[in-house]
């Protein structure tokens, strides 16, 4: 029933990753809301703090392909390496910034867009390294450990952020996130050799691109999650107006906006040791992202703030469940020499919806209200899902067992292709 924590028993590498990752989440967690609140304070415009979003999408469509491909070409370890060290720069800026008398918020936008490419470079090495260091029956606790990562640091560092935002100010917020980069480093320098691609492996064209397309389109129960999820994050996710909503509040409330969704997430994720026994993967995806629509429409219509961070923390949960689905079916279906340009894919996927769904949620707000915003977003998301799973009833009937069959012939079928180019 309790998350399994055997991935951090047997391997050390990615234990490093775990908790090297953990430390330094919880300072880019508290810069997430820094940035935008920031935005907000500076020019009260809720469709200024959208088009923040709107600026990391760019970043985010165009280097996670450049990722993906670069993930299955290079030594893994040199991209985290890299991107980490960007990432450190980023923040160094932003806490310039903030010192100055009156921020530059040009200078906000484009530091958000950077941080957001460096990651969109870096999180397809680090989802095809899982399969290298990881045994693949173990990935839905992985799945469950990552979300549990991603969960605490996401409460704590809103919470956190916000507090520290009211009383000393960004400055001190941004250095507490410099800080906490040196936790990352040391353990992208400290992980171990994996094995890198044969010598075969395509190098990174736009040719190697089109082929995890390709594949996803081919692959409709992959396509499925992609599309479930960005569906029920662009409809379903108001996070560009939680500024606006904490305001009626009070100063240092809106950490805890930030901060529910991954409340909810970590309950789930602490109780998730009955996933594994799940393999009907596509459906309880499909339930879980509708279920996080119908918890939406009623934090729209909620008008006390512990019940609106109650069904806020209640989607949250139900996003987990489907999270932890989505990225089991990805790491053990598809083949190794096309993870790392599907996991593009996936970032692009689970980055999108939220990205341009801040845009839709501050551009609704200001044509009509934001509880308009935020409830017609709820229904949208239900009416959505239920719509693309009527249409891919391959993601709907997906089996997990079907799916490990499936990756296992392909990675056969590719490793006898690759001997007979070497024995030609």
């Amino acid at each position: 029933m309790f998350i399994d924590i055997s991935p951090l028993r047997i391997s050390r590498d990615y234990r490093l990753l775990f908790f090297g990752q953990l430390i330094s989440a919880f300072g880019t967690a508290m810069s997430f809301v820094v940035v935008p609140v920031q935005v907000y304070q500076l020019t009260g415009s809720t469709l200024l703090v959208g088009l923040l979003s709107a600026s990391e999408f760019v970043l985010i469509l165009l280097m996670a392909f450049v990722g993906g491909a670069y993930a299955d070409f290079i030594d893994k370890r040199k991209m985290l390496r890299l991107t980490e060290v960007g990432q450190t720069l980023v923040t160094t800026i932003l806490v310039f910034n903030a010192t100055l008398h009156r921020p530059r918020v040009w200078l906000l936008f484009v530091c958000a867009a950077l941080h957001a490419g460096l990651v969109a470079l870096q999180r397809p090495s680090f989802e095809a390294m899982l399969q290298k260091i990881v045994p693949l029956e173990l990935m839905s606790s992985v799945s469950a450990l990552n979300s549990l990562r991603w969960n605490v640091t996401t409460i704590l560092g809103p919470s956190v952020a916000g507090i520290i935002l009211a009383r000393f100010g960004a400055g001190i917020a941004y250095g507490i996130d410099l800080v906490t980069f040196g936790a990352s480093l040391t353990a992208v320098f400290l992980i171990g050799a994996v094995p890198t691609p044969t010598q075969t492996q395509q190098r990174p064209t736009l040719k190697s691109v089109a082929e995890g397309l390709h594949y996803a389109w081919r692959r409709k129960e992959i396509l499925g999650t992609y599309l479930i999820d960005m569906n029920a994050m662009f409809f379903g996710m108001p996070t560009a107006l939680f500024p606006a909503l904490a305001a009626n509040f009070g100063a240092g409330t809106v950490g805890f906006f930030y901060a529910a969704p991954s409340v909810g997430a970590l309950v789930a994720t602490l109780t998730s040791g009955w996933t594994k026994k799940v393999n009907r993967h596509g459906l309880f995806v499909a339930i879980a992202a509708g279920l996080w629509g119908v918890a939406m429409i009623f934090f729209g219509f909620a008008q006390n703030l512990y019940l609106a961070l109650f069904c806020l923390a209640l989607a949250g949960g139900f996003d987990m469940i489907s999270g932890v689905f989505r990225m089991t079916m990805w790491s053990q279906t598809i083949p190794h020499y096309l993870r790392g340009r599907l996991a593009g894919l996936e970032l692009i996927s689970y980055t999108s919806g939220p990205k341009l769904g801040d845009t839709e949620a501050g551009i609704v707000a200001t044509l009509f209200s934001v509880r308009a915003s935020v409830v017609s977003g709820g229904i949208l998301c239900v009416v959505g899902t239920a719509v693309i799973s009527a249409l891919i009833p391959q993601f709907i009937r997906y089996h997990g067992s079907e799916g490990i069959k499936q990756k296992d012939l392909e990675e056969a079928l590719r490793e006898t292709e690759t001997k007979n180019l070497v024995v030609e």
